[in-house]
């Protein structure tokens, strides 16, 4: 992966499912944008095609083999950078994404042993100048993906979310500007921590 080169600063928030990614993204969209910044607000998967096909599996409506997800993740991604990140960080429009390669490399861990292939597919991507993991326990994540959905998805059930966490903890040792954020505290506290982490790159 490289580092990003553009004027644009690219902020990636991630977390298991239920920690509040969306949430916290779309709250330091609004923040930035009300003081006049250049924000814009994306997420992972797309609503593309590819996208599409990814969150069918993810539902159960179909099924693949892991390697085929990752495979399915990595075009997905790579088609939303040229189209539409890169070009407005070109630009100095900075991105917020809600998820980013950190999610499908630890929900991905879990079914695939091999860290280098996962690694070597998202090789060709541009690092995040931030990425925050917002940390909340399964049981709490758990209970929020209920009161908000109608179903559980493929990666929400405890014992996965419990090992996903694992794993992000691990990656976030491999990787330059992570910081790891209590997901439990109110929302807006971890939105202030964020946006005050943001502040420091602008």
């Amino acid at each position: 992966m490289y580092k990003n080169p553009y004027p644009g600063k690219f902020i990636v928030i991630e977390g298991i499912d239920g920690a509040g990614s969306s949430t916290q993204a779309d709250s330091v969209v609004g923040y930035f944008r009300e003081l006049g910044k250049k924000f814009h607000l994306t997420k992972e998967p797309t609503n593309s095609l590819i996208g599409g096909l990814i969150r069918g599996q993810l539902t159960n409506d179909w099924k693949s083999s892991p390697e085929c997800l990752q495979l399915l993740f990595a075009a997905d991604r790579a088609h939303h950078l040229e189209k539409e990140v890169i070009p407005l960080l070109i630009k100095g429009v900075s991105v917020v994404s809600d998820r980013y390669f950190f999610s499908t490399m630890a929900f991905g861990a879990m079914e695939i042993k091999n860290q280098d292939w996962l690694l070597m597919l998202n090789k060709p991507f541009v690092l995040p100048d931030l990425t925050f993991l917002l940390e909340v326990s399964p049981e709490v994540a758990i209970k929020r993906i209920r009161q908000n959905r109608f179903s559980i998805e493929l990666f929400e059930k405890k014992e996965k979310l419990k090992k996903t966490w694992q794993n992000y903890k691990k990656l976030a040792k491999k990787f330059k500007n992570v910081y790891i954020i209590d997901g439990e505290k109110p929302i807006q506290e971890i939105s202030y921590e964020i946006i005050n982490k943001v502040k420091r790159v602008l």
